[in-house]
């Protein structure tokens, strides 16, 4: 039940019929991973946080450099030299201090990944690091845990949710499958621009927000391209692929193991 200081700080959220008091006690009670605190990280934390998740585990292993300040809104000039993980603890905290943060100052890997996402209800993948994303969906596909992931490159982001507890669903490497030499483009090669990381960000935990509430869920299965530039959305239905080798060799291994 929620206490009168909590109706008071959600109560903005709580009277949407899609949320009420029930939808916000389930948020209060849903655990959250966050991997990479840049700028797709940072405004997805700061909105879970605000919003009442109960609890968010904080993965980076990077120091804030005054070049990330530019777009990654959770960190200030004076956290220069500073964990990522650590310093965006604090400040979650200080936003909310209801919520329980627990900084992970690392970089996700798939034996960690392995040991951990199946601590937690939902993963947000928040990388500019497409290995490091295949691992992500690859744990979250074996462990059966949703996943919303993005990317941003230039004025043009990519946002995609996958939910492995329902069964027969496709995976990020069905749309990408794995290449033995991945492609190293990101923000710091080829440049971003900092609203449209706010805008895709913000987007993440609202579709976490939608998968733990119940709602339907717009990204699922399906690629929505962001255009900053033009500011123009279009979605692709991603089908599942029999050939996959993530999603459709975990069936066939669960198939073999009855």
């Amino acid at each position: 039940m929620l206490s009168r200081k909590e109706l008071q700080r959600y109560s903005r959220q709580v009277m949407l019929p899609q949320v009420g008091e029930e939808g916000q006690e389930k948020l209060a009670s849903a655990r959250i991973m966050i991997v990479g605190l840049g700028g797709l990280g940072s405004p997805a934390a700061l909105y879970l946080a605000a919003a009442g998740i109960g609890e968010l585990h904080l993965v980076d292993g990077d120091q804030i450099d005054l070049s990330n300040l530019q777009r990654q809104v959770l960190y200030k000039t004076n956290h220069q030299g500073k964990s990522k993980s650590q310093v965006a603890a604090q400040q979650l905290t200080a936003a909310n201090p209801n919520v329980r943060i627990h900084a992970h100052f690392q970089m996700a890997d798939e034996a960690w990944l392995r040991n951990h996402v199946g601590q937690v209800d939902l993963v947000l993948d928040c990388t500019d690091n497409l290995a490091i994303r295949h691992q992500i969906n690859r744990i979250c596909c074996e462990l059966e845990r949703p996943v919303v992931m993005a990317s941003v490159q230039g004025f043009s982001g990519q946002l995609i949710s996958f939910d492995f507890s329902q069964g027969k669903s496709p995976c990020y490497a069905c749309l990408f499958p794995p290449r033995e030499q991945e492609d190293i483009q990101n923000c710091s090669t080829v440049g971003v621009i900092g609203p449209i990381l706010g805008i895709v960000g913000s987007a993440q935990a609202l579709e976490a927000m939608k998968i733990l509430l119940g709602l339907p869920v717009s990204s699922l299965n399906q690629l929505y391209v962001i255009e900053g530039e033009s500011l123009s959305m279009s979605a692709l239905k991603l089908n599942k692929s029999e050939i996959c080798p993530v999603c459709s060799q975990s069936e066939l291994t669960e198939s073999c193991n009855k």
